[in-house]
């Protein structure tokens, strides 16, 4: 009847409840870098090793990179255009958010082995299996793979490059926390391309000031 039980009403509710602690439990985990105390303001010097912050290995592999491709359905789509988005806008790369279902009209040509693909796979998804055929297409193509899923979820370890994992939640809530590695991702390889991050070139923070309109 297009509406929720109680049950349901409930169980979203406790969801949102624990949200914050969800999004600050990526934070703590994946902002390591930018937490280090380097030697010089700005600079990203982290005494990490391989394997320690996913997203550190995936940036600094991927730094070079001249084009990414960011997938996602339903709910997710929305993520992988921010997700193009900041990496244009703080890495200075090159990247397009598509829906996954449309990979094969046009992003499919571009894909090798040079072709950094973030595809959005939370186990949530009610189209799981399709984006992670989506995903053996990539593979297929030598394409390096990246892929954003629950803690829990080890399917895609063998069919991905690299395996973002972050806390369960509600499919509806899902990418309030899924945004967050990719948003990180982007500052992490503006900083090591050594970009103001910070304040981004070509935009300009403004305050509009709405005054009193009565008579």
């Amino acid at each position: 009847n297009g509406c929720f039980s109680e049950t349901e009403c409930r169980e979203l509710l406790q969801k949102m409840e624990e949200l914050p602690g969800h999004v600050q439990q990526v934070l703590d985990r994946e902002s390591r870098p930018l937490r280090q105390d380097a030697p010089r303001a700005g600079t990203l010097e982290p005494a990490l090793a391989i394997g320690e912050c996913i997203l550190w290995d995936i940036g600094c592999q991927n730094v070079l990179a001249s084009n990414f491709i960011f997938l996602g359905r339903g709910f997710n789509f929305p993520i992988a255009l921010e997700g193009a988005m900041k990496c244009k806008e703080i890495a200075y790369i090159h990247a397009e958010g598509y829906p996954a279902a449309e990979m094969k009209h046009g992003p499919i040509a571009l894909i090798d082995q040079f072709m950094p693909v973030v595809c959005i796979t939370p186990r949530s998804d009610p189209t799981y299996e399709k984006i992670k055929a989506n995903i053996e297409e990539v593979k297929a193509r030598n394409g390096a793979t990246i892929a954003i899923t629950e803690d829990f979820n080890t399917e895609l370890e063998d069919i991905c490059e690299h395996v973002i994992h972050v806390p369960c939640t509600h499919e509806y809530l899902m990418p309030l926390i899924s945004v967050i590695p990719l948003q990180l991702l982007a500052y992490m390889m503006g900083a090591l391309r050594g970009n103001e991050v910070d304040n981004p070139r070509g935009l300009q923070k403004s305050i509009t000031e709405i005054g009193d309109t009565g008579p």
